[in-house]
């Protein structure tokens, strides 16, 4: 519980956030020197009042980065000159970069939540992994586009119409049972998504057939929590199965990251991972490979 003073200047942080606010500002508001109100601040906050304001920044500027504002003009809204160096603070404070949050966050559906004890139900591991190919069939588009979502879900629908997964199968004979689903996103927003299988030949490949070399890595491995995905229950549960999968990459970003100690390794990629864990069970499951550093 904050003091008066201190509630009357986090007050002031949030509704005068866009402007360029200083340890001078915020102490003559509350009527106290700068040394006085520095320690009181940091003893009842945790942060000094300057690292609080880019903190608080750097939070609206994550829920705007699904109102169709570019990254450089949100990063300028907020008071940084160039999109780079927002991208550098926003990774600093979050662990991963604005792209790579816009990639995986705007398919979910503002309606979709995650559920708040989800740590107390979500089951992790830190493995080593080494390189290994992907062969399949991909897309390309841009997160900043009006139709990202809607691609991304015609593309699935694709994969199962054109009988992408048999036609892989029977070409590759990959030695295990899975399908990756692995995307590679650059600063500018271009993102291509390969639905494929892991593969140790790529002699059989097909000209219409995308190869994706997966570099060794370090990862943070999340299986979602188990949902019944039984012909029984059949499309209800597999719109839950969706659920899951979008809000265990919401609670990644937006919960695991901030007290992890890891940040994302962007040299890498992440991928998701479905086996015969994932086909028609009661106790459906996959896995969220994300590549990881320590802080």
């Amino acid at each position: 519980m904050y003091s008066k003073e201190i509630e009357r200047a986090v007050d002031y942080i949030k509704n005068n956030i866009e402007e360029q606010i200083t340890l001078a500002e915020l102490a003559d508001y509350v009527g106290y020197s700068q040394y006085h109100f520095l320690r009181i601040f940091c003893e009842q906050t945790g942060k000094n009042p300057i690292e609080y304001v880019r903190a608080e920044k750097l939070s609206c500027a994550s829920n705007d980065l699904f109102s169709g504002l570019k990254i450089l003009d949100i990063a300028v809204k907020y008071g940084y000159e160039t999109a780079s160096g927002f991208s550098k603070a926003f990774k600093k404070e979050f662990g991963y970069t604005p792209t790579k949050y816009i990639s995986h966050m705007a398919r979910l559906e503002s309606k979709d939540t995650y559920i708040s004890d989800r740590s107390k139900k979500m089951k992790f591991e830190i493995i080593e992994k080494g390189p290994f190919k992907v062969v399949g069939y991909g897309i390309k588009t841009n997160i900043n586009s009006e139709n990202f979502t809607k691609e991304v879900a015609a593309f699935w629908g694709q994969y199962d119409i054109n009988g992408w997964e048999e036609k892989l199968y029977s070409k590759l004979n990959p030695p295990k049972h899975g399908e990756v689903g692995v995307s590679a996103s650059d600063e500018a927003g271009n993102l291509t998504y390969v639905l494929g299988v892991i593969t140790d030949s790529i002699e059989n490949v097909e000209s219409d057939m995308i190869v994706v070399d997966i570099p060794a890595a370090k990862y943070a491995v999340f299986t979602t929590p188990p949902v019944d995905y039984s012909k029984k229950n059949g499309l209800e549960g597999k719109k839950e199965f969706e659920r899951e999968i979008k809000n265990t990459w919401r609670y990644i970003f937006e919960k695991w990251f901030k007290n992890s100690g890891y940040q994302y390794d962007d040299s890498k990629m992440d991928f998701e991972y479905y086996d015969e864990r994932c086909h028609f069970r009661k106790d459906t499951v996959m896995d969220i490979y994300v590549p990881v550093i320590e802080k």
